[in-house]
């Protein structure tokens, strides 16, 4: 019997899957943001230069990981929908070809990472300082690749199964892991080592995260389905990659679109100084607390219309994405006060900047209005992903995060003249109308895609009748 959690999605009342999938999500990506503000606290330790170091160099490693988070996407979508439709062989088939992508996608990656690298570290920042400590950071964590990468794609296997808690856990060990290794590798230990500076941060991602890929891999092949899973299986099979490809793509995309779209901020902030490169970077870790619930209850629609939909169940569909926005906007309510009124505070707990918290604090004041509008647009993401449609969410992004963040900025900042105030309307203008835009693409795809998935049944039915005796 599987030790991991096998959940059949189409089954029983929505609340309590959404419970059971989004509460140990949100945990987990609690811990990981912790994680992050581990790393940013132990930054500004050394300095405001090594803050910035440490959110220029994570971009540019996060626009790798597009990659990754595509994958984890693409697994959940596919998995989740023969899952829905009782397709137990190309549950197993997309599995275990999922991991075999996700290999080979990992080396390539890291060898154009340490190339490539340095290049998009020195476009978004100027020479000094912080560009060094950037990427002298960045080379490290390229090592850290694997983990990230490969205990995506296997999360989203689990996720598709109803399996949110084995990455929780692992998040969680890693989380402490993390605690303990970021002084240790930075200071060493008196007397005997003196440590490695502002690299140990990466040196200790890279350790705890290898250790979560390993954990949540096991999860993955403690799976029923992937009982006596064989070696040959993982041999790359080009129809599985191809199906693969198609999903991962348009998500993998998206998700550069959004890092490109940080460093199109960062390269508008530059110009105001470090102080606002570093504001910019503790701030999003701070948004991305409060993001947590809702980022867990809409990573739990994904598997729920996935399976939903692989089993034509067009009512349940429909029901999951309106109560995953009825609980968000119960969560906006909560939150959108606290990034008003408690922004200064939460920046003043990682910075004793005032120029970086009065910088920082603008921020939250803005994103406090986009706040039920990313529950919104995630909600969509996931929408448009359970219906395998992820182009959609290319298109939205790109729009929203490429071309909408680029020329509003230059709007408020080139031509009206603002300071960071600009660069943050720039953001929110962008947001909401792509919201608008999102609404429109994600009410057309349904239509489409419940109307096919009909004409589709209606086909089998005809053709089970055909063979019928008279």
């Amino acid at each position: 019997m599987s030790i991991t959690r096998d959940l059949d999605l189409t089954q029983g009342p929505l609340l309590p899957h959404f419970r059971a999938l989004a509460v140990p999500a949100a945990f987990g990506m609690l811990f990981s943001t912790l994680y992050n503000l581990v790393d940013v606290y132990w930054a500004g330790r050394l300095s405001t230069e090594a803050q910035a170091g440490l959110a220029i160099g994570f971009q540019a490693f996060f626009i790798m990981m597009a990659i990754g988070f595509g994958l984890g996407a693409a697994m959940s979508a596919l998995v989740s929908n023969a899952k829905g439709s009782r397709d137990t062989s190309s549950v197993r088939a997309f599995a275990l070809q999922g991991i075999a992508f996700g290999v080979i996608a990992t080396l390539i990656l890291m060898v154009l990472g340490w190339i490539v690298g340095p290049y998009l570290i020195a476009l978004v920042s100027e020479p000094g300082g912080y560009r060094d400590a950037a990427t002298g950071y960045f080379n490290w964590l390229v090592l850290s690749l694997p983990g990230f990468f490969l205990a995506y794609g296997a999360n989203g296997i689990l996720q598709a199964h109803g399996d949110t808690v084995t990455l929780q856990r692992g998040l969680i060990v890693a989380f402490f892991a993390n605690v303990v290794l970021n002084p240790l590798l930075m200071f060493g230990v008196p007397g005997i080592w003196d440590g490695m500076g502002f690299n140990g941060i990466a040196l200790s991602t890279v350790i705890s995260q290898t250790g979560v890929m390993l954990w949540v891999l096991r999860g993955v092949f403690a799976l029923d389905v992937l009982r006596d899973a064989r070696l040959a299986e993982l041999r790359p099979n080009a129809t599985k990659f191809r199906q693969i490809t198609a999903q991962l793509l348009p998500a993998s995309t998206a998700m550069m679109v959004m890092f490109i779209s940080g460093f199109v901020v960062q390269y508008a902030l530059k110009g105001f100084g470090e102080d606002a490169i570093a504001a910019y970077g503790v701030a999003l870790r701070i948004e991305q607390i409060l993001l947590l619930p809702v980022l867990g209850m809409t990573g739990a629609l994904l598997p729920i219309i996935g399976q939903s939909f692989g089993a034509s169940d067009h009512q349940r569909v429909k029901d999951a994405l309106f109560l995953c926005w009825k609980i968000g906007s119960a969560m906006s309510v909560f939150a959108m006060p606290l990034l008003w009124f408690g922004g200064r505070y939460a920046m003043g707990l990682f910075t004793e900047n005032p120029a970086v918290i009065d910088i920082g604090a603008s921020y939250l004041l803005v994103d406090g209005f986009l706040f039920p509008i990313y529950m919104m647009l995630f909600a969509i993401n996931s929408f448009l992903q359970g219906l395998k449609r992820p182009i959609w969410t290319l298109w939205i992004s790109v729009y929203r995060q490429g071309v909408g963040v680029a020329l509003f900025i230059w709007l408020y900042v080139g031509v009206f003249g603002l300071d960071v105030w600009g660069v943050w309307f720039g953001i929110g203008t962008a947001v909401s109308t792509g919201w608008i835009v999102a609404l429109l693409v994600a009410r057309r795809v349904a239509n489409q895609e419940i109307a096919k998935s009909l004409a589709t049944a209606n086909v089998r039915r005809s053709d089970t009748h055909s063979t019928l005796p008279p």
